[in-house]
């Protein structure tokens, strides 16, 4: 089971290592909302994603035996930084299989860590499977980008952060890929904030955790095709999931263009770059669909890791009103 004091315990692992993110606030955002809105950055983490404090957790928590052994990882890009960058500052190595269409950027910055990057096909071929022999093959300790529970309890200080710095709110929105930033930060925030409303948002060609809520149990859908990389999962972890079942109430989905509208209006309005998956809980508030939107919400904006041909080009192609 995920606790709280999980959740304590590792804000005080990463209290030296990982940033202490700032809060933005704008009124032109509580305005169009009609709420009085609080957006944690983690685009201003290490590695430009919330990414890096579980990893850092998970990586902190390894024997002398494993760090010595070397550690892997799978991941479209984000954990694939946050793990290359806990190994090196633990001293140890790593490996890192990302997908073959992977950002450029994050590929590169993944190697800049010092990781040993491998590739595969994420349409025909099990990421889960490979790295699980990949790591038995070459002794290494796997870390998987959400599907753990050091992983978990360390995302769940970007809660835990939030609510410290602003109080009590009254909804949290947080981007879901594999579940595991939500399964750490609805574990913090129901527990600080009795009574909140925890909502995850989802593309809409990934609904994956939708369904799954809706069906009460975990349901696969073939790999998304969107431009949230990091939230294209086919279904949701085991773990995340036992504990998103419980604690979220329920999931938002937003399209590929507005997630290009939240993008702009990050970058217009509150001078910060997102990437697709970043902007996604700010797109799921600025669409107006989510009902009974309470006095003071929380919202998670994830990453910012994309590069600039890539931002140009996605924010070239938004709708004319931008």
């Amino acid at each position: 089971m995920l606790t709280f004091e999980d959740i304590q315990a590792a804000a005080q692992r990463i209290g030296g290592a990982a940033h202490r993110t700032p809060v933005l606030t704008s009124r032109t955002l509580n305005d169009r909302v009609g709420a009085e809105v609080f957006l944690k950055a983690e685009n201003f983490q290490r590695i430009g994603a919330f990414k890096f404090r579980g990893a850092y957790n998970a990586v902190s928590r390894l024997t002398a035996e494993q760090l010595g052994r070397g550690v892997a990882a799978y991941s479209s890009g984000n954990h694939a930084q946050a793990v290359a960058l806990a190994a090196s500052l633990a001293g140890t190595s790593a490996v890192i299989l990302m997908p073959a269409d992977a950002p450029p950027t994050k590929v590169a910055a993944t190697r800049g860590y010092g990781a040993e990057v491998v590739t595969y096909d994420r349409y025909t071929e099990d990421r889960t499977a490979i790295a699980l022999e990949l790591a038995e093959t070459r002794g290494l300790t796997l870390i998987p980008p959400y599907d753990h529970y050091d992983v978990m309890a360390g995302q769940g200080t970007v809660a835990l952060e939030l609510i410290e710095e602003v109080g009590q709110l009254g909804a949290l929105l947080v981007p879901v890929g594999g579940g595991g930033l939500m399964a750490g930060c609805a574990t913090a925030a129901t527990t600080l904030s009795p009574g909140i409303r925890m909502i995850g948002v989802e593309p809409a060609a990934g609904d994956d955790h939708a369904r799954s809520l809706a069906a009460g149990r975990r349901v696969e859908i073939e790999i998304p095709r969107t431009i949230a990389d990091g939230q294209a999962i086919a279904i949701p972890g085991e773990l995340t999931f036992e504990v998103n079942s419980r604690l979220v109430d329920s999931f938002e989905l937003v399209s590929d263009d507005e997630i290009r509208d939240a993008m702009v209006f990050a970058f217009e309005r509150l001078k910060i770059v997102l990437e697709p998956s970043g902007a996604s809980a700010l797109a799921a508030l600025l669409t107006g669909r989510i009902e009974g939107l309470p006095e003071r919400v929380g919202v998670v904006l994830s990453g910012g890791n994309v590069g600039l041909e890539r931002f140009v080009e996605l924010l070239g192609r938004s709708r004319p009103e931008h």
